[in-house]
């Protein structure tokens, strides 16, 4: 990886350079669209997590909401024969975008709340709050990020050494970047650390802009960034692709970014909007034999699986 990243400037592509380069924008027979079952009619499940086990069972965490809101609860739903059923006896949460990972022991649960913008009466203000626990019956609130920033994710890479992502915007971020710091405990994961976190350059124009959606450990040592990319057109659509790249913990070195699905790759569906038609959200990646199921929610209406070559197999040679 080091010859590649010699020259980062030049590994700098937009939106559209990568979807020139992108062979699978033709393939929709891959994916399925999830069922979820025991949710109250009129609203829908997107933007989901990949499965992950609990005490023996598979379950999925999902962004619950009315099509005309965006006040949604995170719901986790156990899999069944036929589907994924809402098991609300374990709680809800109050939160949009869920994500999950293990960190030591501790499972780890975060979301993106909104609230009551402090500066801006009638506009909703966001940030992304952690929950930790031995399982989701025991999940506790333990800390939250800074305001205005989302996607920020974790990775256990040994003991005492835990990879944080996030993504700054505004004068140092513009319009989202992806950042990095090492943490020795989930104690240290705060407001004041994850604003010190660095940025990777060049890898988004000014006008465009990304975020990680989930960080896998890989054999090598390495981190395998499951992310995303975004813009607008010139109507003000906006256009969401799933993309990764591989991060280096010891030097800070990482590859360039590739996209791995798009809008048309899923089954065709309802939007919440028209102007998020085009879009998809990364919810993580389950690895198997040189493939790999991408969970995604998509048009922000339906949480869909996609079977894509494994795309950080290439990472680990």
């Amino acid at each position: 990886m080091g010859k590649e990243l010699q020259n980062k400037e030049k590994t700098l592509k937009s939106v559209d350079e990568m979807l020139l380069e992108f062979e699978g924008k033709n393939f929709r027979d891959n994916s399925s669209l999830l069922i979820f079952k025991g949710i109250e009619t009129g609203k829908d499940v997107y933007n989901i997590t990949a499965p992950f086990e609990d005490q023996g069972k598979s379950y999925i965490a999902g962004r619950v909401e009315a099509r005309d809101s965006e006040h949604s609860e995170v719901v986790f739903f156990q899999q069944e024969e036929d589907g994924w059923q809402a098991r609300k006896e374990l709680g809800t949460l109050q939160l949009q975008d869920p994500f999950v990972t293990h960190i030591g022991k501790e499972l780890v649960l975060g979301g993106v709340e909104i609230f009551e913008h402090e500066e801006k009466p009638g506009t909703l203000n966001y940030r992304t709050v952690f929950y930790k626990g031995s399982s989701i019956r025991t999940l506790k609130r333990f800390t939250q990020g800074p305001d205005g920033m989302k996607d920020i994710r974790l990775c256990q890479l040994e003991e005492n050494k835990i990879l944080v992502m996030t993504r700054p915007q505004g004068k140092i971020g513009g319009r989202g970047k992806i950042a990095y710091i090492m943490i020795p405990s989930l104690d240290e994961l705060n407001v004041e650390t994850i604003e010190q976190a660095k940025i990777l350059e060049n890898q988004f124009l000014p006008e465009e802009w990304g975020g990680c959606n989930e960080l896998q450990l890989l054999k090598n040592g390495k981190v395998g960034v499951l992310s995303h990319i975004a813009k607008y057109d010139e109507t003000g659509n906006r256009h969401y692709y799933s993309t990764v790249f591989c991060f280096d913990p010891e030097n800070g070195e990482y590859s360039p970014m590739k996209i791995i699905a798009i809008r048309d790759n899923f089954k065709e569906g309802p939007s919440k909007r028209e102007d998020i038609r085009d879009v998809i959200f990364s919810g993580g990646l389950v690895r198997k034999d040189g493939t790999a199921q991408l969970y995604c929610g998509v048009s922000d209406a339906q949480g869909h699986r996609l079977t894509i070559d494994d795309p950080f197999a290439s990472f680990e040679k």
